[in-house]
């Protein structure tokens, strides 16, 4: 196996029941209760589980879009809990979920050249002027065409939406 690239060492992510005038914390949901994986470095790592498994809410807490409840994770062998959220930002481009069904991630209002786009804004990895030319360019690489720029989600086959996903990631 090559070097870690992400490590995950006992990762447990529960979240409050509350309930009262007080909402006083009366038990825990266990969604993710002792996960340890490792993907090294060029790997690619598909999680699989049924419906309602933890598969989503393992991804949110690495990428810390969820505080995690306990564990470790290490990107790069840096514990990445510990990381400034200024340091997150800069790394997340670099870590990507492709789920499943990426219908339910697309905002049915927005043309797919724009969703897939808007993380290059975001994360300023491109000038507004630059990122048709390279929705385009990443379009192409997963299959898609340059007339899919414009087109919204509800428009795409099932196969086509997962390109969908995997070009957003790509970006």
């Amino acid at each position: 196996m090559s070097e870690a690239l992400l490590e995950v060492r006992h990762l447990k992510k529960y979240f409050p029941i509350t309930a009262g005038l007080l909402n006083r914390t009366v038990g825990h949901v266990k969604a993710v209760d002792d996960i340890s994986l490792t993907i090294g470095a060029g790997e690619t790592f598909g999680l699989v589980g049924e419906s309602g498994s933890g598969k989503s809410t393992v991804g949110r807490t690495i990428l810390r879009l969820h505080e995690k409840t306990s564990g470790d994770i290490l990107y790069k062998g840096i514990p990445f809990h510990e990381l400034p959220h200024s340091e997150v930002r800069k790394l997340r481009p670099k870590m990507q979920l492709i789920f499943q069904d990426p219908y339910s991630s697309l905002n049915p209002r927005i043309r797919i050249g724009d969703a897939i786009g808007e993380a290059l804004l975001e994360h300023g990895l491109a000038a507004r002027d630059e990122v048709r030319d390279q929705v385009l360019d990443v379009l192409e690489a997963c299959g898609l065409s340059a007339y899919h720029y414009n087109r919204f989600p509800h428009e795409f086959s099932g196969g086509q939406r997962q390109r969908i996903g995997i070009a957003r990631a790509w970006c």
